[in-house]
């Protein structure tokens, strides 16, 4: 069995920033991608930024290019997701998903979430 696990979300003022960080465990990841979702009460879960673990190739949603950064670790199956200049309609509970080699074509390994609150 497979999984990823958030972590690094908490409570911020606008403006600030906050760095998540996504690992997977288990059984040996074949990774096509990993992304970071988010998704608030009453709404769809929309995808935020993926990369893609054969070269590098990055996703970003409109609404956070030039704040947020994904990058992968060389090694791990690990993730992370640099935000800064957060505001409030950040404010989420961001999810983990890895997209396997032979899998669904589709992200098939979901972490639990990690809350992100953006206030003063």
């Amino acid at each position: 069995q497979r999984q990823v696990v958030e972590s690094g979300g908490g409570l911020v003022e606008p403006g600030g920033s906050l760095r998540l960080s996504c690992e997977g465990s288990g059984r040996p990841f074949s990774l096509v991608s990993m992304g970071w979702f988010r998704q608030t009460p009453g709404k769809d879960r929309e995808i935020v930024a993926s990369i893609r673990w054969s070269g590098g190739s990055t996703y970003y949603a409109d609404f956070v290019k030039g704040r947020f950064t994904i990058s992968r670790h060389k090694i791990k199956p690990a993730v992370y997701l640099q935000m800064n200049s957060l505001n409030p309609e950040d404010t989420a509970v961001y999810f983990c998903a890895a997209a396997l080699v032979g899998g669904t074509g589709s992200y098939d390994v979901w972490g639990q979430g990690t809350q992100v609150t953006v206030s003063s």
